[in-house]
């Protein structure tokens, strides 16, 4: 009897222990729930997204609720399962600055390696050995060599690290189209990497595509957007574009001079040599630049392929390309409203997304596109896409607003604006009808200060351009008939525009031949049946126009008219009477105001 009784009290006292222990574990669970909470509150909400409030949390501990201006946070399974595959598959690669860990050769900071005819010949034939296109060493390639290992160690730093932005997603697009991945250098010579890259000739974008090449690829170009800045439609484009170009010679190095210059080009150079269709045979019969091309192509390659020994390392870019991704948009989106709700900084939306020139995506359910993201903010994006739509922001950007720009963006044209003195950005901006803010986006200025004779950009409409040009036309006419000469203009179209003759127009200026300077000022009618007193027939922009640049190491014409927005090469060549491209350090230049 006594027994049962001990184990009675021993299952009794079994019972109230389970009970207890069942209890601390619910406890143990509510702690836990807590603490996620806490935990979710700290990782899944950024500090920087200042507009947005700590939500409540349900019951399960994964979900928010939006009210008022709250986000919808990522759930933390997901983000974690995101975390394993970017760990994985995408961050398997290294990426060093330090120029101490591969420094192998022990150079000093600032120590800039050469190396013998024979160690160059000896790396670029072991490149070739992997090619299937033709990389030869010479003293053309030595010479490019020389500039981007040398001369120009700090750019070809920036490239080193904007490569690892770019050069995975070329790579991909190459391996698409079975194009030698080597062709990815291609980009570095057009456009050193620069996605938002323009050249004097109007050639845009990661692999310089003019307007209507880019057309004929599908490029978009319209008012709100460029195709030929986006990274990677730019470079599906000039894949098929240079796969076109093979298929007509079966050649990488004419095709590369081909993308150049244009087959046209190089089928009259196959004419002149006789025939003969091997890139170093044709090279005297190419055009200038195009004589670089190839040599220049050849040397970047080496150069990225040997940077450490020449004790180059990467400059970091700010992003890498496995931490970057794609959303799709389906409504009318701007930066702003993207950087105000989310948190994004604004200039990264505008490195990843250099199409949108004005920071605004025309999109629709039945036109969608894409915006590319810092994956950090891919799930807070997708969580709360439908409020995004509808946020307005500080500055009162909503999706009526954004409508209503991107229709008055068709009546919009792009001219410039030189400060004089005593301008300011709210005067320029009500001439050119249009915003303050409108001027500093344009201009990327982060300040309303204006230096004399700097140059702006302006979108003015195309109503107030023609109204402006309309008095200032009215005025000429009545008061002295005087025509101030644009690019591209001859004396024929001239007189043909005033009704005049050649030989009038020579005859009221005073001039013999038919060369004329864009700026200068000519008589469309006969100054002495004007009754009003006319003073200097001829200003030119010599006298009334011009900057005067002096010429500093490494300078080139191409790189100074750069500097000066619309002016061309043969601008400042023919205001300063130069007859080649050859200039002097400490050389004064005029150049022309446009």
């Amino acid at each position: 009897m006594r027994k049962y009784f001990i184990l009675a009290l021993l299952f009794c006292f079994s019972v109230t222990a389970f009970s207890q222990i069942l209890k601390q574990n619910n406890n143990d669970q509510e702690i836990q729930i807590a603490d996620l909470s806490e935990t979710i509150k700290d990782t899944l909400v950024p500090e920087r997204i200042s507009l947005v409030q700590e939500p409540e949390i349900l019951d399960n501990a994964l979900n928010f609720v939006p009210t008022g201006s709250y986000l919808i946070s990522d759930d933390p399974i997901v983000a974690m399962l995101d975390s394993m595959h970017r760990e994985k598959y995408l961050e398997s690669s290294t990426f060093t600055t330090d120029r101490n860990i591969l420094n192998v050769y022990n150079y000093g900071y600032d120590d800039v390696p050469t190396f013998s005819d024979s160690i160059y010949a000896a790396r670029i034939a072991h490149l070739n050995l992997h090619s299937p296109m033709e990389l030869t060493y010479n003293t053309n390639v030595k010479q490019y060599i020389n500039l981007y290992a040398v001369k120009r160690r700090e750019l070809t730093s920036k490239v080193l690290g904007l490569s690892e932005v770019y050069f995975p997603m070329i790579e991909e697009m190459l391996d698409k189209y079975d194009i030698p991945l080597e062709m990815k250098y291609l980009a570095i010579v057009e456009s050193a990497l620069n996605p938002v890259a323009t050249s004097h000739a109007g050639a845009k974008g990661l692999w310089q595509f003019m307007y209507g090449t880019g057309k004929m690829y599908g490029l978009t170009n319209t008012s709100i957007i460029d195709d030929r800045f986006d990274p990677y439609k730019a470079t599906d484009a000039a894949c098929r574009h240079l796969k076109d170009l093979y298929n007509i010679y079966n050649d990488w190095e004419l095709a590369l001079a081909a993308y150049n210059c244009g087959a046209g080009n190089v089928n009259k150079a196959i004419r002149r040599s006789g025939g003969k269709t091997n890139y170093w045979q044709l090279w005297p019969y190419l055009p200038r630049e195009t004589r670089g091309y190839v040599p220049a192509f050849i040397a970047v390659a080496y150069v990225m392929s040997y940077a450490a020994e020449h004790n180059l390392y990467p400059k970091a870019p700010g992003i890498l390309a496995h931490e970057i991704d794609t959303v799709h948009i389906t409504n009318v989106l701007s930066f702003n409203q993207v950087s105000e709700m989310l948190g994004v900084p604004y200039d990264m939306l505008q490195f990843l997304n250099p199409a949108y020139k004005k920071g605004i995506i025309p999109a629709s359910a039945a036109s969608p596109y894409s915006l590319r993201l810092p994956n950090e903010y891919i799930g807070v994006f997708v969580n709360n896409e439908d409020s995004l739509y509808k946020y307005k922001t500080k500055k009162g950007i909503d999706q009526e607003k954004l409508m209503a720009d991107i229709k008055n963006a068709g009546s919009q044209e792009q001219t410039y604006h030189r400060v004089k003195k005593g301008e300011t950005l709210s005067g320029i901006a009500s001439k050119y009808r249009c915003s303050v803010n409108n001027l500093k986006s344009w201009n990327n200025l982060k300040s309303t200060n204006l230096k004399i004779g700097q140059q702006l950009i302006v979108y003015a409409s195309v109503a107030a351009s023609k109204s402006t040009s309309s008095n200032s036309t009215e005025t000429v006419n009545s008061a002295a008939s005087k025509h101030t000469v644009k690019q591209g203009e001859t004396l024929g179209k001239i007189a043909q525009r005033y009704g005049c003759s050649i030989a009038n127009i020579q005859k009221w200026n005073n001039i013999s031949g038919t060369t004329i300077n864009i700026g200068q000022v000519l008589y469309v009618k006969d100054p002495n049946k004007n009754s009003e007193t006319i003073i200097a027939s001829t200003v030119t922009s010599s006298t009334a126009t011009q900057d005067v640049y002096k010429v500093k190491f490494g300078d080139s014409l191409w790189k100074i008219a750069q500097k000066y927005p619309g002016v061309t090469v043969n601008d400042i060549k023919a205001h300063n009477g130069l007859k080649s491209n050859s200039l002097k350090i400490g050389q004064s230049l005029k150049i022309p105001q446009k």
